[in-house]
């Protein structure tokens, strides 16, 4: 996992990428975004290659970490009980990044306990390094 922005020199879609699987129940720190950024929301989401199967809800929030940032400004209770990918939010357009941001994402279960459910959360940008 990244601890710093990427930011590549060449005009290129850039993305972070994270592992998730049915026991991660934290806030866990998908990657770092600089400054200027346009997040590509409908490129974004969670790919579930493994449907989580806790008995009532199986879902997933993307955002930011640092206050005054929202940690489910990008994607709220996204569903996992399906595998497929689901998209970030409604929107469709991009969201400009006015600040370096941490992305996170938080798994969270109700009813019986999930025994299965993996995924891939990826977050697409493109960096402003055009000045």
């Amino acid at each position: 996992m990244a601890t710093t922005s990427r930011l590549f020199h060449t005009q290129q879609v850039h993305y972070l990428r994270l592992s998730i699987v049915y026991g991660d129940e934290t806030e866990t720190n998908v990657g770092n975004i600089p400054s200027g950024s346009l997040i590509l929301k409908p490129m974004s989401g969670v790919h579930i290659s493994t449907a989580f199967n806790a008995t009532t809800t199986n879902v997933l929030d993307v955002g930011f970490s640092a206050n005054p940032d929202d940690p489910n400004h990008l994607g709220v209770v996204l569903d996992l009980k399906t595998a497929t990918f689901v998209a970030l939010g409604a929107a469709v357009g991009g969201y400009l990044v006015t600040h370096d941001v941490t992305v996170t994402a938080t798994v969270s279960h109700t009813g019986a306990t999930a025994t299965a459910g993996a995924g891939e959360v990826v977050i697409c940008y493109i960096p402003d390094n055009d000045g």
